[in-house]
């Protein structure tokens, strides 16, 4: 780690800190490991964890990748629009606007691919529509974990559709309506792929997390294949989406599923340190210059407010990861304007010095900065845009 830490000093000295670097060597590493906890199925990239078009490009270069499982419809118009010839919609729209569009180009209705999982979706495409190019549908199941009845649910609140046999009616729907084509289907075991199974100093947990994971594996394998032979009984299915970084290689080796969606695992932000089944190595981080220090055993940097969304809570927040051994004030935390850091090593840092941190979630660093420094060994080989360097807010 120390090393890492002189590289990136060395790489970044030309450049005035806060700014954000993306390792491309680790980068790359995650991009490999993906792969081959894939076995063989194509891996769709989750464009809301990258956030910067020019490595969304460099990854799908890559054996293994194929498709963008894109977070907006006006985002997804825009990469096709760059050339991406396949990009999922993960979440469904109402932006009419964007419908509009994509309803009259057809190089735009042959790229992207709509999520649906109410009938009323569909009739806000019709009600947008401004020309006759054939939409392209694919469905959402909700694979949440039901126990005592359903009086207790662990997962994501997303689709509300958790029977196959709804799943198949609504497959009949888009059959009914013209100017719709059902393409695909998707389920996404949130509470497998997106929750860390070894929390530091936490057994118990731990170990409840990895009972849990395992009920709900053979569980979501069993609901997701039972949904696609119901949904084949309606209609032919050019893909079937599973999976998340922390459940890859689990979710490949479901017959039913066609390709894994993955995003996270190519920054490897903290929260996916908790997993016991693979390991990734850190390649998004983000440099604070120091610009005070209180006193012994203690440093300021400036900035660094940049909480991760979810539930509030500590796990949301940044940490100081370069050098090893500082850590978060508890009364301050991360501040919008300065960050108290404690900790042996801050007597070693003078003002001008810089602390790595690492975002507590993947795409949503690229949220605060323009650009990313790509790194590559202890030089800075090009300089990339995220998407708000490019004045694209899709949120």
């Amino acid at each position: 780690m120390s090393s890492d830490r002189a590289r990136y000093d060395r790489a970044t000295a030309h450049l005035d800190a806060p700014l954000a670097v993306v390792d491309t060597g680790a980068f790359d590493v995650n991009a490999a490991d993906l792969v081959r906890r894939a076995g063989g199925k194509p891996v769709r990239v989750a464009s809301k964890s990258v956030r910067c078009r020019a490595l969304l490009e460099r990854v799908l270069a890559r054996d293994g990748f194929a498709g963008v499982l894109a977070y907006t419809l006006a985002e997804a118009l825009w990469l096709a629009r760059s050339g991406i010839p396949d990009v999922l919609v993960a979440y469904p729209s109402t932006d009419r606007t964007s419908l509009a569009e994509l309803t009259s180009d057809p190089k735009l209705a042959a790229a992207v691919t709509l999520m649906v999982d109410d009938p009323t979706q569909l009739t806000m495409v019709e009600s947008a529509r401004t020309g006759r190019e054939e939409i392209r549908i694919c469905l959402e199941l909700d694979v949440s974990l039901r126990l005592l009845g359903g009086r207790v649910r662990i997962g994501a609140l997303r689709s509300p559709l958790n029977d196959p046999a709804e799943l198949a009616e609504l497959a009949r729907s888009v059959a009914r309506r013209p100017g719709f084509r059902l393409v695909g289907l998707m389920a996404y075991e949130a509470h497998v792929a997106g929750v860390g199974d070894r929390i530091p100093g936490h057994p118990v947990r731990s170990r409840a997390i990895r009972l849990m994971q395992s009920v709900a594996r053979d569980r979501v394998a069993a609901v997701r294949a039972e949904a696609v032979r119901a949904v084949r009984e309606v209609t032919e299915l050019e893909f079937v989406n599973g999976g998340g970084t922390g459940s890859v290689q689990h979710t490949a080796a479901e017959d039913a599923v066609t390709e894994i969606a993955a995003g996270s695992g190519l920054y490897a932000p903290r929260l996916f340190d908790g997993y016991s089944s693979f390991t990734a190595r850190p390649a998004a981080l983000f440099a604070l210059p120091v610009v005070r220090r209180p006193g012994v055993g203690v440093v300021t940097v400036l900035g660094g407010g940049y909480p991760a969304s979810g539930a509030a809570g500590r796990d949301r927040l940044p940490v100081p990861y370069l050098p090893a051994g500082l850590r978060l004030a508890g009364r301050e935390g991360a501040g919008e304007v300065q960050t108290p850091l404690l900790g042996h090593p801050a007597d070693d840092l003078l003002i001008g010095d810089r602390v790595w941190f690492r975002h507590a979630k993947a795409g949503e660093l690229c949220e605060r900065f323009a650009e990313l420094h790509l790194v590559e060994g202890d030089r800075v080989v090009g300089t990339v845009p995220t998407y708000r360097g490019e004045g694209r807010a899709f949120l």
